[in-house]
């Protein structure tokens, strides 16, 4: 006998950032919704991601400014750590975040499920505690776990990913980073300015791959100023424990010693066991659930959102995708989101943030390039803060007469890089021109400066910049 099902307008499964902006979105809209949430609503990204990690690498800013507040003539005394007491700090930020989202879903009349949810053919979702929800219309939300690496298995002791890491009551001596991307160099600053000696591996040539050449040899830079040993081109064999850490073997036959791995290459969709048989819904061989534009499915009235398809695996393209669905779904207009432009933030220190092309991606789609750069060492607000270790670099088209035209990509690194891109992502989207964006009055002094110095240096006439 078929179980009694509850029906609403959407079903979502997932309670991440994708799921829970569709549902809220969705609810504000006038759908009746359910949410799915194995765990709590907020998914990875609030208990297990993006929150945590960056309330920790706010306790390594905290280090810092303490370290050195001789400088600015306040003597502090000699500083000492307790992580235990930023982790209890972390969960406090993230319990408080967990209870006003899940407050503004009860207040907007959404129905939260906890448990597992698998869809079958017509969409009806069945969850693990035996209840079943009936959707006009189905979302698929269900998000990512970390990768692994054979020979690493985790053990959470020795062998780590972001989710133990995350959840450490003290920080190892020394630790091997393996993964130079954007969570592998957050992990490697937040620890090494916290007392751990770091080495971060990268199997390809150097680090962040895909981010502009000039803003990754300002980041290795002040990597290696921390003490960060960084070791681009370089393979893994796998490792062999000892009494108090481990052994990690390279493919060079070398070796290097640590109390602790962090393996930190990206993370899978965790689209296992999330589709029962005839739903119709297509899956590529690496697991994403294959998706249009609009985020349609290859079945009628399926929708997936987030880390489940094959889209960058940041939040704020989760929120975007919900609102892409659910306005499909409500049968209004609907943008698709413009993945190349999407503005990405890395939150190490020195902080990384970008939009649109690299010099070289620009090059190679076959674009002629008229390219500015201006360090933050000219930037009076980073001489103030102490902080000049960075380049705003704006990448714009040639015109036939060797103008600069439309911004094809702008990308930063140094102090609050992540809070200054705003400005830059929407001159790249709406394709504005130098001329155009030069007409921003920028305050001053203010880190934002070298954003409307860059451009403006761009028409021709720089102030500061040539």
């Amino acid at each position: 006998m078929v179980p009694t099902a509850d029906a609403y307008d959407v079903v979502v499964i997932g309670g991440g950032p994708g799921g829970y902006a569709a549902a809220l979105y969705g609810a504000s809209a006038g759908l009746s919704v359910a949410v799915v949430e194995k765990e709590k609503v907020g998914g990875t990204c609030l208990h297990r991601g993006c929150i945590p990690a960056k309330e920790f690498l706010e306790t390594a800013s905290v280090w810092r400014t303490v370290a050195h507040a001789s400088e600015f003539g306040v003597n502090a005394g000699a500083a000492a750590l307790d992580f235990s007491v930023s982790q209890t700090r972390k969960q406090k930020v993230v319990d408080q975040l967990w209870k006003g989202l899940s407050g503004l879903m009860k207040g907007r009349k959404i129905t939260i499920v906890q448990g597992t949810g698998q869809l079958h053919p017509d969409r009806r979702v069945v969850v693990d505690d035996g209840t079943v929800l009936q959707g006009r219309h189905v979302i698929l939300a269900a998000g990512s776990v970390p990768r692994t690496l054979p020979g690493f298995e985790v053990d959470g002791r020795v062998v780590l990913t972001s989710d133990e890491v995350l959840d450490l009551k003290e920080l190892p001596a020394t630790a091997i980073v393996i993964g130079g991307g954007a969570i592998g160099c957050e992990f490697a600053s937040m620890m090494a300015d916290l007392g751990t000696k770091v080495t971060l591996l990268e199997a390809l040539p150097r680090l962040l791959p895909g981010c502009d050449a000039d803003v990754v040899d300002v980041l290795a830079r002040s990597f290696r100023r921390k003490g960060i040993e960084v070791r681009t081109g370089v393979t893994v064999e796998g490792h062999t424990p000892g009494p108090t850490g481990t052994t990690v073997r390279l493919g060079d036959g070398s070796e290097l010693a640590a109390e602790a791995v962090v393996v930190s290459v990206g993370r899978r969709p965790l689209s296992d066991g999330l589709l029962a048989e005839g739903t119709d819904v297509a899956v590529d061989a690496r697991g994403f659930v294959e998706v249009d534009a609009w985020m349609r499915t290859t079945a009628p009235s399926i929708f997936a959102i987030g880390d489940l398809v094959n889209t960058p695996q940041l939040a704020h393209v989760g929120f975007a995708e919900a609102i892409v669905a659910i306005k499909g779904i409500l049968g209004e207009e609907a943008v698709p989101v413009d993945y190349s432009a999407v503005p990405w933030g890395i939150y190490c220190d020195p902080e990384v943030a970008f939009a649109g092309l690299s010099e070289d991606q620009a090059r190679a789609a076959g674009h002629e390039v008229v390219v500015k750069k201006d360090p933050y060492g000219g930037n009076s607000r980073a001489r103030i803060l102490g902080e000049t270790d960075g380049v705003v670099k704006v990448i714009a088209e040639r015109r036939a007469d060797g103008s600069a035209g439309r911004l094809l990509g702008v990308h930063m690194v140094g102090p609050w890089v992540t809070e200054q891109l705003g400005q830059a992502y929407l001159s790249v989207n709406w394709e504005a021109t130098p001329d155009e964006i030069a007409q921003f009055i920028q305050p001053h002094p203010t880190l934002s400066e070298s954003f409307g110095e860059t451009v403006l240096a761009l028409t021709g006439r720089g102030l500061h910049v040539g």
